[in-house]
């Protein structure tokens, strides 16, 4: 008597195999019966490979601990096999998801990492034990949430990348203005260098409010990158900054700071004439900043879209996918230009009206940041090994 998988699961085996995941059947069937079914499934592809409960009491544990991956099928087995197996993973550093419906199950779901009961035919015992209820009682859906969780962490990671690669470029161009503002005033002929600001403090609030947190925020709906389930799972005490994911903060965060130093310094450099009432040394420092703080909210809005995968071009991956992160970028882009072209915002963030030779290089400035990390995706530097 054999009660037949569902069609599904043979698919959600063959997708655990791809990213990584061993599936091992464990059940009170006889031998032969759970072979049969776990060779259909792709489980098994030897038969040395499963063992019965009986088979295993011969067994230590310390023997079973060493020999754990090379069992793929447990048949004829008793409530304290389940633990036993479960135990022996957790020895050899895996994490370990339990699935089980019986009162039986109830301590092997309470020892695994994640303990996953069936909601339809579960018992109330299990439910219990079990730190997941899968409502329709379907292993799929299983590995579906491991997709859906894999999505959740990367997109975490681009929340936590576009922030400190955004905070840092501000560090780095506050930093570099500071410590260049003597040879500034030098260069371009600025007397009263008390007023040589790269950037006032409402421009940085204005970043750090609209700029960063609107598709900051929109990045934690991305959609799964392709491939996301063909990769092996992330260790479970690997920390979130790895080599990789710190050279790229470090890297952008500094790319972003000098793409704006040098809108600084066009500014400084390019204006002769005063304008609106302003002496000539106040109008330099006013374009200066303007195209600063221009190109240094329009660059974060651009490198938005290099965040979305680290490996791909921004052109081979769907860059509509995410409409709302589109919203943000749009929205945060109108409340900028609202800054820039309405007086009385004009007038509280000192923002002249520039020439159009600084608006055609601002421009340029704005999209250097995706030029850049495209150039360095194309030579497959924009990611270090993480192995050690």
């Amino acid at each position: 008597m054999i009660d037949p998988p569902r069609d599904e699961a043979k698919q959600a085996v063959d997708k655990c195999k791809s990213a990584g995941i061993k599936t091992v059947m464990i059940t009170g069937d006889h031998k032969v019966t759970a072979t049969a079914i776990a060779k259909k499934l792709g489980i098994l592809e030897d038969e040395k490979e499963a063992i019965t409960g009986l088979e295993l009491d011969k067994i230590s544990d310390e023997e079973l601990e060493k020999n754990i991956r090379n069992y793929s099928v447990y048949a004829r087995v008793a409530p304290e096999h389940k633990v036993r197996i479960v135990k022996a993973w957790q020895k050899q550093g895996e994490v370990v998801a339990m699935t089980g419906d019986g009162v039986n199950d109830s301590p092997s779901l309470k020892q695994a990492d994640i303990g996953c009961s069936m909601g339809i035919v579960g018992t109330d015992v299990a439910k219990e034990a079990a730190d997941v209820i899968l409502t329709d009682d379907n292993f799929a859906t299983v590995v579906s949430s491991v997709e859906e969780g894999r999505r959740i962490y990367d997109n975490i990671l681009k929340v936590i990348q576009f922030l400190l690669a955004s905070n840092i470029g501000e560090i780095v161009v506050l930093l570099l203005a500071t410590l260049g503002t003597t040879l500034f005033a030098k260069w371009f002929g600025i007397t009263d260098i008390s007023h040589l600001a790269i950037l006032m403090p409402i421009h940085i609030l204005w970043i750090n409010l609209i700029t960063d947190s609107l598709p900051a925020l929109a990045l934690a709906f991305d959609p799964a990158n392709e491939g996301i389930m063909e990769r092996k799972p992330t260790k479970s005490g690997k920390g979130i900054f790895t080599k990789s994911m710190t050279y790229r903060i470090v890297y952008q965060g500094i790319m972003i700071g000098i793409i704006t130093l040098i809108a600084f310094i066009i500014g400084l450099a390019t204006t002769n004439e005063p304008i609106d009432g302003l002496t000539l040394d106040e109008t330099k420092i006013e374009i200066g900043q303007t195209m600063a703080f221009i190109v240094l909210a329009l660059s974060e809005l651009v490198h938005v879209f290099n965040i979305r995968d680290n490996k791909k071009s921004v052109f081979k991956t769907s860059i509509f996918a995410n409409k709302i992160l589109i919203g943000a970028i749009l929205l945060s882009a109108t409340l900028m230009f609202v800054v820039l072209l309405v007086p009385a915002f004009r007038a509280l963030f000192s923002i002249p009206i520039l020439p159009m030779d600084n608006i055609v290089e601002i421009i340029v400035l704005t999209i250097a940041p995706l030029i850049i990390v495209e150039i360095f995706k194309l030579l497959k530097i924009n990611s270090l090994s993480d192995e050690k």
